[in-house]
């Protein structure tokens, strides 16, 4: 894990004089760095060539998904709300997937009609569109492989993952929706999250290209796209290296060629190895105490950042002006929720902390402020936006209590 900061402590000391902690801020140089690191590794794929769509669930924000828009990202969507931020930046037709789970019928039927790609989670969706919006030309599946490949703690063993069609499913699948005259075909698997291990995405690649080719025999159709899910992970402690994405990519290539899938598009949707490392939520602290454990209370809480309460997962965490000091200090850092797992960090080593230090908590870039919430009246955070010419600019306001009461106006009228 790269720990080097693109903004230095009087940075950030200006920004909170204009924006009051906590907030995320986003480097964009370091966005569309890795967009374009992804966009050239996959640069060999022949046809239509390459195309990421981003997990707009990672990093909701319009602006993050008009960056990634220029620089030939599609979205990958998963509810009517995203569709709609998508269609807002001018991302429709094929350069959005849909990909949900339980879905009602509206999301499917506006789905169809922006002309997305259609990913479907399981076999009886299939009627279900059809009944409800009329099906489309190009449909996609979702493969869940069960017990033939292992997941990882963040989404699971396959075999007991809510996703996807069995490998019983997935021929029956496909000659269904061809003898009801859907005429182009998609692939796609999503079986792990924030995976380094370069192999393991090289297997999953083997694997759908297998599978493509037995599909392709048994129902005798042609497929336009694999797409080979999400999954890349990002090097959260400071130990941890990056996904070579030119390894990865060179795996992909090497299985690709030798199975001759020309012109077969590869396509992915991976949102967190594209923004979570270009995100940082800042925060200051509020209090140092000492219990039956030396605690610092932040002003973010976990409605900021709920990744280390609900998954136990690891952030890095940088006092501002004390990098170089000695961390000589054991903390558990926390937030102000009336919730004893509402912590960033247990028993951490850190420098000596006071009032008033500016809290940098790394790799906050997806999965972070998507994911707050609103218990005990916390209100969502303002998001940031640190520009390649160095300025910064709000892309999203701080919510306010007139927010948080807007939905219950009898009781509080403007």
């Amino acid at each position: 894990m790269n720990t080097a900061l693109p903004f230095t402590k009087e940075k950030i000391e200006g920004i909170v004089k204009e924006f009051p902690t906590p907030f995320h801020i986003y480097d964009e140089r370091g966005i569309r760095g890795t967009a374009r690191g992804l966009n050239s590794a996959f640069s060999w794929v022949p046809g239509k060539g390459y195309q990421n769509y981003f997990a707009v669930k990672a990093t909701p924000n319009p602006t993050i998904l008009s960056i990634l828009k220029e620089e030939r990202m599609g979205a990958d969507c998963s509810s009517s709300p995203e569709l709609t931020i998508s269609e807002r930046v001018g991302l429709t037709g094929e350069d959005v997937m849909f990909t949900s789970n339980d879905t009602p019928a509206e999301e499917f039927q506006k789905a169809k009609q922006m002309g997305a790609i259609i990913n479907l989670d399981d076999i009886t969706h299939l009627e279900f569109l059809e009944q409800h919006s009329g099906l489309p030309d190009l449909i996609c599946f979702r493969y869940n492989p069960g017990p033939l490949r292992e997941g990882n703690r963040f989404i699971g063993d396959p075999k007991e993952q809510k996703y996807g069609l069995t490998t019983k499913q997935i021929v029956k699948a496909y000659r269904l929706a061809k003898e009801k005259g859907v005429k182009r075909f998609g692939l796609h698997t999503m079986i792990v999250s924030n995976m380094l291990k370069e192999s393991y995405l090289i297997d999953t690649g083997k694997m759908l290209f297998n599978l493509v080719n037995e599909i392709s025999d048994k129902v005798g159709i042609d497929f336009d796209f694999v797409n080979l899910g999400g999954g890349i992970g990002t090097p959260y402690r400071p130990e941890e290296e990056p996904v070579d994405l030119n390894q990865f990519s060179l795996g992909i290539k090497e299985l690709y060629d030798k199975q001759s899938l020309s012109p077969l598009r590869i396509v992915t949707e991976s949102g967190r190895a594209i923004t979570g490392p270009h995100g940082f939520l800042i925060s200051k602290v509020r209090h140092v105490t000492k219990k039956y454990r030396d605690y610092v209370g932040l002003d973010a809480c976990m409605a900021n950042l709920m990744r280390p309460a609900l998954y136990g997962a690891y952030h890095h965490i940088t006092v501002l002006g004390k990098e170089n000091k000695p961390h000589d200090q054991i903390y558990d850092v926390t937030g102000s929720l009336c919730e004893n797992n509402d912590k960033f960090a247990v028993q951490r080593s850190l420098p000596k902390m006071e009032r008033g230090d500016l809290v940098v908590i790394h790799n906050a870039g997806a999965h972070g402020h998507a994911m707050g919430f609103s218990y005990n009246g916390k209100l969502r955070s303002a998001e940031l936006l640190l520009q390649e010419d160095g300025n910064v600019r709000m892309i999203r306001r701080a919510e306010t209590e007139a927010d948080y009461f807007r939905t219950v106006e009898d009781f509080f009228p403007d």
